[in-house]
């Protein structure tokens, strides 16, 4: 297997992970539509979450760079910085995205924006502290790599729903503690109720696992593609393992942006059980990843 059929792997496994959480969604809303005997529920469920997607996509750049209080930056102040972008930029074919720093000496990076023609690549000063040129740029190759894979979508998408299934989920739990469901004293009535809250408890669940493993294989994806970029994964396997090193957590870390970054904001060093609940897939695993697929 090389990274042109690594990228392919993650491709396929991605949108097959989109279909069963699109499925999670019209199941639970069928479930409850079912039990309250409306199917307007049903449609209402499909319809929000639709709309909710659209609306988060179309400003999301904006959400996240004032959640962590990004500033932009001009080829004078960091003129390294923008130097590699413009490079990578032109080699991939992309337009330039803006370029935003967050002061904070946690080494980190992401990518946001609405489309490619609407994106933004933001560092932390403490990334460009440690790294070389050959690892910058490993860095901004891969999240170059984000924008033209054009995961902004996915990934606002994935956020949004997996809060919406937790949201329709929650309503419905709390309908019935207070009461509100229709009358259950008959055998289909009872059975009915039986799969609803299954269904309720169950798919949050399902939802954020789903999520977890959507936002760890496009990192895999982005790295294989940010390799392909530079001709040179060594810098990006080595730019991994400088962050990975760095356990500062981001002063402005965020569990709802959190999957955005090419490395956990929290710093924190996970193991066992709590791998299941990373954003991220281990750190070992992607340079193993980037060094063994040439």
């Amino acid at each position: 297997m090389n990274l042109y059929t690594h990228q392919d792997s993650n491709i396929w496994k991605t949108w097959v992970l989109m279909t069963l959480f699109f499925s999670l969604i019209i199941a639970l809303g069928w479930a409850i539509s079912l039990f309250y005997n409306d199917v307007t529920i049903l449609y209402i469920a499909v319809f929000v979450a639709i709309f909710a997607n659209i609306f988060s996509y179309w400003f999301s750049d904006k959400i996240v760079l004032r959640i962590h209080k990004a500033k932009p930056v001009t080829r004078e102040e960091y003129f390294n910085l923008w130097n590699a972008t413009e490079n990578l930029s032109i080699t991939a074919g992309l337009p330039m995205p803006r370029l935003f720093i967050v002061e904070d000496s946690a080494p980190n990076a992401f990518a946001t924006g609405r489309n490619k023609e609407h994106a933004v690549v933001c560092v932390t000063t403490g990334l460009l502290q440690i790294l070389d040129k050959n690892e910058l740029e490993g860095v901004i190759a891969h999240e170059l790599s984000h924008i033209g894979n054009r995961d902004m979508l996915l990934s606002t998408v994935v956020v949004v729903m997996a809060g919406f299934v937790a949201l329709l989920s929650d309503l419905f739990l709390r309908s019935q503690v207070w009461g509100s469901g229709r009358s259950r004293n008959n055998n289909a009535g009872a059975f009915l109720l039986l799969i609803g809250l299954v269904l309720a408890i169950l798919t949050p669940l399902a939802a954020t696992f789903i999520r977890l493993a959507i936002s760890r294989k496009r990192e895999f994806l982005a790295d294989a593609s940010g390799a392909l970029l530079t001709r040179y994964p060594e810098g990006l396997a080595s730019a991994l393992k400088k962050i990975s090193l760095t356990s500062i957590p981001m002063r402005s870390a965020n569990n709802a942006t959190a999957h955005l970054f090419i490395a956990n904001p929290f710093g924190a060093k996970v193991s066992g059980f709590h791998k299941l609940f990373m954003t991220h897939p281990p750190v070992e695993e992607r340079i193993r990843a980037l060094i063994k697929q040439l």
